[in-house]
């Protein structure tokens, strides 16, 4: 499947293997994004192995940039031409697009330029006519501020006007600019070892920024398990859980497993069962493998085990079945959410997200809730999670769950919401309850 992606890229850009570069990958995965609405994580993995470093980066910049900004260009574009040139075509326009707002007034000329010599290749003479004329417009058209807030920061109408609702509008337009920034890469260190220079302290005890440059470093000591990518977000569902060390702990929602690792790195030693839905049948699901390899990286004196199965269909007897405890001191339900605290990280999931998916996603967070209850011992913590700026699926579930029969047992203890334009990293809610 890959390699299909691959072949489909180079083939998409109409470049040879003698000038493929970052900028010809970029329009290729816009072509294929504008064609399909295929993924962007899973366009990138398709990008060619022997696209080098430097142009491997400048492509998933460029790329980044017109996910993010696609609705203004778009809305740009709308009515330059008499009518829809190819895909190719106005994947070339996108990314220049990209370029013109990313670089202003002063790189105009030199950004039409380009985009009309590398129609001439990519496309064709005919089209690099059409691609000059247009981008000329284009140019204009994207100096101007858009009258209202969706199209200028390039997000949903109905999106902002939801978080305009819940938020106001002055807190959203700080949202809607933080999710448009290019993300800063953060780091765990893990062993105990004199940090290297290159990682940049942070606020947040034990992550570490990570600054261009330094990538083979970087892959050297994730494959060595000093450190881990990981947003330092994550520390507040850990920090309300509070492993122990000889606990049984539950991941009820494990995959890709970061967190998992983050447990039975506070806890050396103990035992973490860390369970999430399995594929597809005959399907490979790379959360999963992800999963069972950062499982690999625990402390030797973590006991491990990975369970492929979901939370709401299974009792206590499937536990006892595989020799697993029925009862956990401590279970974290990292519940699948609508991501909207991590939109700098997954810059398409904007454009996937529909309205009704917040009350899809806040029954199934419930119904994953009451599954998880049922498997913390008397004393024991349940903590609920969501990276989530929405009320919808922090707030009015736990409270959900309390109103519920279920709920008596339990305690609120404590709860924490990360909002990104406030704490400077992605946004999470985590809510620790106790049974009695």
């Amino acid at each position: 499947m890959v390699e299909d992606v691959k072949q489909g890229l180079v083939k998409a850009s109409g470049a040879s293997k003698f000038n493929f570069g970052g900028w010809e990958a970029a329009v290729g995965l816009t072509e294929r994004w504008l064609a399909r609405a295929e993924r962007v994580d899973t366009l990138l993995e398709g990008l060619p192995t022997g696209l080098a470093g430097q142009e491997r980066a400048r492509a998933q910049q460029l790329f980044y940039g017109v996910v993010r900004w696609s609705s203004r260009i778009e809305s740009a574009l709308a009515g330059l031409m008499a009518r829809p040139p190819r895909t190719k075509v106005r994947a070339l326009l996108t990314v220049a697009g990209f370029e013109l707002l990313e670089g202003g007034a002063d790189l105009t000329a030199k950004v039409i330029h380009h985009a009309v010599e590398k129609a001439k290749t990519v496309c064709s003479a005919k089209e690099a006519g059409l691609v000059n004329a247009v981008a000329r417009k284009l140019a204009l058209r994207l100096a101007e501020k858009p009258a209202d807030m969706a199209t200028e920061l390039a997000h949903p109408e109905w999106l902002v006007a939801r978080w305009t609702q819940q938020f106001g509008a002055a807190t959203t337009r700080l949202l809607l600019e933080w999710n448009q920034q290019p993300a800063p890469v953060y780091a765990r260190w893990r062993i105990e070892a004199p940090v290297p220079e290159f990682l940049a302290p942070t606020k947040w005890p034990g992550f570490y920024e990570v600054k261009a440059g330094k990538w083979d470093e970087v892959r050297r000591l994730v494959g060595e398990s000093a450190l881990y990518v990981q947003d330092p977000s994550t520390r507040l569902c850990i920090e309300l859980l509070a492993p122990q060390p000889g606990e049984t702990i539950l991941d009820a929602c494990a995959a890709p497993g970061g967190k998992s690792l983050f447990i039975a790195d506070l806890m050396k030693s103990g035992k973490i069962v860390a369970l999430d839905e399995p594929a597809a049948p005959g399907k490979t699901d790379i959360r999963l493998v992800r999963l069972k390899e950062n499982l690999s990286r625990a402390p030797a004196g973590v006991e491990v085990a990975l369970v492929e199965a979901d939370l709401r269909k299974v009792n206590t007897v499937f536990y006892r079945n595989l020799n697993l405890p029925e009862e956990y001191d401590a279970v974290l339900l990292d519940a699948p959410c609508s991501n909207t605290g991590v939109m700098r990280h997954r810059i398409d999931v904007k454009w996937r997200l529909q309205d009704g998916d917040f009350a899809r996603h806040a029954e199934q967070q419930l119904e994953l809730l009451h599954a998880a209850a049922r498997l913390v011992k008397s004393g024991g913590r349940l903590v609920y999670s969501t990276c989530s700026v929405d009320g919808q699926e922090n707030e009015q579930v736990v409270k959900a769950f309390f109103d519920s029969r279920a709920g008596g047992p339990f305690k609120l203890e404590k709860s924490v919401q990360a909002y990104p334009w406030k704490d400077g990293h992605d946004g999470a809610g985590a809510f620790l309850l106790r049974r009695a």
